[in-house]
């Protein structure tokens, strides 16, 4: 029995060993969790410039033209996750001290992928964020730093570098990290909750309904389809709780705007909607295309010139054919009750 144990112990250990050992010491390796903000703490003292920033400006990384070096001449402190597929992820750095001038890149890579800059000749894809040069119009930058990947059918290692700007070698930071990610369901689908209802031209009609008398759709890989397009995988968590539907048609030389509108304003729920052939009965989740499909959810940043408030609406038409519309409303985050209005205009 000892000698079993003693075996199994070094081969735990070298199977650690392995591991680790695909990274460099210089690498700062951690989980980003799906759906959640990760958050690391790093600091420049720990880091080391890096002499030759060559390797920036290749054709085959364009991460930075040479013209920025300036920005990337102090330490570099280096970070590293995995990104599953169909995947998307914000990562902003913040300087402990708002006057540090801190820069910020990364880079995609295969899974079997370690090398660390300065050995990298090509990637996936490389980003990079410093202070500008000069103001940009209609934007504004303050002592933060943000960069964006995402990733389809293939997972990916991030490699991260934190640097100094203008030879800076020293300042704490931290790095938060938004990851967005389609989470596999095999559970099996209960019987959806669907009502007929009628749309009229020249009118807007109004129904009421609640949530809570719906069901999760468990796979949501419908909405990504390339025929289907409505809304991508790194948005599911937006439809992730009790779906209703209601099914109604378009008829041919019309348009109709459908608004989902929440009695409770602190509700975050999500509508989308698809038009088919008005002989067919096909429903979600085994959708595999539409003549379109819209959606429409609560938005992960602001946007430019626009506001959001707890309603939400998508926009349909229809020219030469009249269409079936199978419209879904969603609660997000999980949300499973919740009262609303759907108001249906047609015109």
């Amino acid at each position: 029995m000892k000698i079993i144990k003693s075996l199994a112990t070094v081969l735990i250990l070298a199977s650690s060993f392995y591991a680790s050992a695909q990274y460099p010491d210089n690498v700062n390796v951690f989980d980003a969790k799906p759906n959640e903000i990760t958050t690391v703490s790093g600091s420049l003292d720990k880091g080391a410039k890096v002499e030759d920033l060559t390797w920036a400006s290749y054709s085959s990384v364009a991460c930075f033209p040479a013209t920025q070096n300036s920005k990337f001449t102090g330490n570099h402190v280096f970070h590293a996750f995995q990104i599953p597929k169909y995947a998307e992820v914000i990562i902003t750095l913040t300087p402990t001290n708002k006057d540090a001038n801190l820069s910020l890149y990364g880079y995609q890579v295969a899974t079997n992928n370690f090398t660390v800059v300065p050995d990298l000749t090509s990637c996936v894809s490389c980003e990079a964020d410093h202070k500008w040069d000069a103001p940009r119009a209609g934007k504004t930058q303050d002592h933060t730093r943000s960069i964006t990947f995402n990733s389809t059918t293939k997972a990916y290692n991030i490699f991260i570098g934190v640097a100094g700007a203008n030879g800076l070698t020293s300042g704490d930071y931290t790095l938060t990290i938004d990851l967005k990610a389609a989470v596999e369901n095999t559970t099996a689908q209960a019987a959806l909750t669907t009502y007929n209802i009628k749309a009229e031209r020249g009118k807007t009609l109004s129904y009421q309904a609640d949530l809570s008398k719906g069901t999760i759709i468990q796979d949501l890989s419908w909405a990504a389809n390339s025929s289907v397009a409505c809304f991508p995988a790194t948005q599911n968590a937006k439809f992730s709780g009790n779906h209703i539907f209601f099914v109604t048609e378009i008829p041919a030389q019309s348009e109709m705007t459908i608004t989902l509108i929440p009695d409770d304003v602190n509700s975050n729920m999500s509508i989308y909607a698809f038009t088919v052939g008005t002989t067919s009965t096909v429903m979600v989740p085994e959708l595999t295309s539409c003549v379109s499909c819209e959606a429409d959810h609560k938005w992960d940043y602001p946007k430019k010139g626009k506001t959001q408030d707890h309603t939400r609406s998508v926009y349909l038409n229809a020219t030469t054919n009249p269409y079936r519309v199978v419209i879904g409303v969603a609660g997000a985050e999980g949300l499973m009750n919740g009262t609303f209005v759907l108001d249906v205009a047609l015109k």
